[in-house]
């Protein structure tokens, strides 16, 4: 079924720019896997970083506003997952190239014997200010591991 995936390992990577290199090899054909997405890093500073995560999850809906609004994924596998999907095109081509993403929480035991990669320009190191795991913000949202 996959021939040739990408495999990344997301520890130490900064969230959006795995984002937007996952979506253009995406585009370009290829299937990636993206491995350890709790460790990933998002940068800017806790209070920054959780308001605007807050003010996202409390969007309402103008239809009916007494009610909540949309349900938003609090984990962090699905909160790449959907990074990754809204900078895809909105076309039956983004929607195939969606279908060539997995996201995983940690390793899972069929890829304990891949090498994974890392993304250069993405890593830890590069990064002057302030950052969060993005574990933690989950965590800050509401998110419980089963």
């Amino acid at each position: 079924m996959m021939t040739n995936p990408i495999y990344i390992d997301g520890t130490n990577l900064r969230f959006g720019r795995v984002a937007s290199n996952v979506a253009k090899q995406l585009i370009n054909g290829n299937y990636v896997v993206v491995v350890n997405v709790e460790k990933m890093i998002v940068s800017g500073s806790k209070a920054s970083v959780m308001s605007k995560y807050s003010r996202w999850m409390g969007l309402r809906t103008y239809k009916n506003p007494e009610e909540v609004g949309p349900k938003h994924h609090r984990s962090p596998d699905r909160l790449l997952f959907y990074s990754i999907r809204d900078m895809l095109p909105k076309a039956p081509s983004g929607k195939e190239a969606l279908k060539r993403l997995k996201v995983y929480l940690g390793v899972p035991d069929e890829l304990k014997s891949v090498s994974l990669q890392k993304i250069e320009g993405a890593d830890l190191k590069t990064l002057k200010g302030n950052y969060m795991v993005l574990e933690e913000v989950s965590r800050n949202l509401g998110w419980a591991v089963q």
